[in-house]
């Protein structure tokens, strides 16, 4: 038998065997660019790859991918009997299907994935996109919340290679658990734009005489600052709030347009494929991301979507968080709100869109900060330790 670390074949008897890497998530996969980012590196190293998540009934279809997926249909898409059935199903799912190393993205997946790793003796990954423990839908109910902490107590001292989005969340979890944990921000390859035909604003339904304020993202949900966004619409003339995605306040979003008579001055897309996100993304004069400081997990965010906004050289303005105040003010790419209240979020946006000069010069930044801030320099660390395994 000769074994190859450079382009991790093995040879035996004739035939030619690959690595194996399982990857799973809870999600249903069509939408998650960090774990696609991750399998596309885990490919291009050598490994044969199964990207393991949930398909419900609105999912849309995947993309041809270059390596191999699974969408598990559960009887549950919601509440503690999806949980519990989904945790189930990955177990056996792992239990039979041989893998060299697994890799749990979030606490949602850890417990059947470190479960297996001890069975049969695999080497787990855990890649931490958020402080799950925080996030606010489980602040208010403490019985889910110290459920999924006892799991994580019990799993993460134990585990030896982890991953998350940004120093402050990684800062956390090493002072809590006293665990090395490495940092690989959710950003998109150099090339992302530049393969890409766009389309005009007609062909997106998109009025051509408005500028474009965009906020996008998986997650609209309570506390991210979509209300206000679109209460502040009341005072902004010549422009159009975009609003691209699925979340929880999305039909209060619908209410709030309805009662104020925003119908004209908002739109509210719903959830797309990456690949059209990315068309509403490039016709943007400017992305919002506006979490609120509300609890630990958006305290320390640093939300996909501002580095969407940056690779296609979209200005930014931002919530006054840490880590995104940081990017911001160190390439000089946008501004920050003092607060959430509507005026003060419509005074920032009609100064900024009324300034083609200030706008053009951020636009140039983003062009530098995508030159720094990309997936060709991010997946060097996820190279450095997925190389052992080889």
């Amino acid at each position: 038998m000769l074994i190859s670390n450079n382009i991790n074949i093995v040879y035996s008897q004739g035939y030619i065997m690959m690595k194996k890497a399982i990857v799973s998530v809870i999600n249903d996969l069509s939408t998650d660019q960090r774990v696609h980012k991750v399998c596309t590196t885990l490919h291009s190293l050598g490994f044969e790859v199964t990207l393991v998540g949930r398909k419900q009934k609105k999912s849309f279809p995947l993309n041809e991918r270059t390596y191999k997926t699974k969408r598990m249909f559960l009887l549950f898409e919601k509440g503690p009997f999806f949980y519990l059935e989904y945790q189930k199903r990955l177990f056996f799912y792992l239990l039979f299907h041989q893998a060299d190393v697994l890799v749990s993205n979030d606490l949602d997946t850890l417990l059947p994935n470190y479960l297996i790793s001890k069975l049969k003796n695999v080497p787990l990954v855990y890649d931490s996109h958020e402080l799950f423990c925080e996030v606010p839908e489980l602040q208010n109910n403490l019985f889910k919340k110290s459920i999924w902490k006892k799991v994580e107590r019990w799993i993460f001292p134990k585990l030896k290679y982890v991953f998350t989005v940004n120093q402050s969340i990684a800062d956390i979890y090493s002072k809590e658990y006293n665990v090395d944990v490495k940092i690989v921000r959710n950003i998109p390859a150099l090339k992302s734009q530049t393969t890409i035909n766009f389309i005009s604003k007609q062909d997106l339904n998109i009025p051509e005489n408005k500028k474009i304020i965009l906020l996008q993202g998986a997650g609209i949900n309570i506390d991210r600052g979509a209300e206000e966004a679109v209460q502040a619409m009341q005072y902004i003339y010549d422009s159009i709030l975009l609003i691209v995605g699925s979340g929880d306040v999305i039909e209060t979003l619908k209410t709030i347009v309805t009662d104020l008579k925003l119908e004209n001055k908002v739109m509210l897309v719903g959830k797309v494929p990456f690949e059209k996100l990315q068309q509403y993304t490039h016709h943007a004069d400017i992305g919002l991301t506006l979490d609120k400081d509300t609890n630990i997990n958006y305290k320390y965010s640093l939300p996909n979507k501002l580095f969407d906004y940056i690779h296609a050289s979209v200005p930014i303005l931002s919530s006054n968080l840490v880590e995104l105040k940081n990017i911001i003010t160190k390439y000089n790419i946008g501004d920050c709100i003092e607060n959430h209240n509507p005026k003060h979020i419509a005074e920032k946006l009609n100064t900024i869109l009324n300034n083609p000069a200030l706008l053009s010069e951020w636009k140039k930044n983003c062009k530098i900060a995508a030159e720094n801030l990309n997936w060709e320099n991010e997946e060097k660390e996820l190279t450095n330790v997925y190389s052992q395994f080889l």
